[in-house]
């Protein structure tokens, strides 16, 4: 009895070793999935093959004895940890600050009193002047807060803080104006400043026929938790930036969508008014001639009851 006992301890330890094991390797992997999917197409991707290209020339220098090289290497080793640093920094940071979003606080906590929302009149506003903008092919670059505030970058730009409207966003971006050359950052309802300098995307995945204001509005979004809405000066074309990713948007009813799903406090939608046919007029007017011959016929039994004679 007391064999069992032992043997049915020494069981359920093993397995329960062997479950801590198993979940020990799959958040390793999990780690190890997302950080290169972090510097894959970027970069950092590149930084790591050449390390393992290091590390491949570090074990052959000791497999075929060539000290000197050795030497070398194995001393250049000694400053990995803070070349990695060093290296990887944007990706670091990156990492870290993308933690907010599995975290158990809501990010409304740990970034508290951060506007993060536009309501429908700022929406219509920016549609307005980014569908002027796109006829007219003025380029501009818009960036929505929608996280942590952009300091940094808006301190860089001409501080304006007003009240969002087509007509000043239009003026903003007309060539003769001297912040036209620049980004536009827009906090809740108010546009913050104008002629902001963006950090430039340094991804190979982006696209070779993308200029300098695509890759400055993927830039800021690959860094900061914003939205970014960039007009094309030579195509004329409306596209959105939202984690590094861009899309192209074909109509501005795209973008008041997009705008309305990403950006917008969560309202109630009005209605929408379906046009007054002929066959629902008819309808309605068959519906009241009932309800009256009815409500005619319910007082002409009151009135019958009580001795008067209804009126023909």
């Amino acid at each position: 009895m007391q064999d069992f006992f032992s043997l049915s301890v020494f069981g359920d330890q093993t397995v329960k070793s062997s479950l801590i094991a198993v979940i020990d390797i799959l958040i390793v992997a999990f780690i190890t999935y997302r950080l290169l999917m972090l510097v894959r197409g970027t970069r950092g991707w590149r930084i790591l093959l050449g390390l393992l290209v290091f590390a491949v020339a570090l074990t052959l220098s000791d497999v075929l004895n060539l000290v000197t090289l050795h030497w070398i290497l194995e001393k250049a080793t000694m400053l990995g940890p803070v070349a990695l640093v060093i290296l990887f920094l944007p990706e670091l940071r990156q990492t870290l600050e993308g933690l907010t979003k599995f975290s158990l606080m809501p990010e409304r906590v740990v970034e508290a009193g951060h506007e993060k929302t536009l309501d429908r009149t700022a929406v219509e506003e920016i549609v307005g002047a980014v569908t002027e903008m796109a006829r007219d092919r003025i380029g501009a670059i818009l960036v929505i807060e929608t996280g942590a505030h952009m300091d940094e970058i808006s301190a860089n730009g001409v501080p304006l803080n007003a009240k969002i409207s087509s007509s000043l966003l239009g003026s903003i971006f007309y060539g003769q104006n001297p912040l036209h050359d620049g980004a536009v950052i827009i906090r809740g309802d108010s546009i913050l400043a104008a002629a902001c300098r963006l950090p430039l995307s340094e991804s190979a995945r982006i696209d070779k026929t993308l200029h300098m204001r695509h890759r400055a509005a993927i830039g800021v979004t690959e860094q900061n938790d914003a939205v970014s809405i960039v007009v094309s000066e030579e195509r004329g074309t409306i596209s959105v930036v939202q984690e590094g990713k861009l899309q192209l948007l074909k109509t501005s009813a795209e973008l008041r969508e997009f705008l309305i799903n990403q950006v917008t406090k969560d309202e109630p939608r009005p209605e929408p008014i379906r046009p007054f046919r002929k066959k629902d007029r008819d309808k309605d007017k068959t519906k009241v001639t009932a309800k009256t011959a009815e409500k005619i016929a319910e007082q002409d039994v009151e009135m019958a009851a009580v001795g008067v004679t209804p009126l023909e």
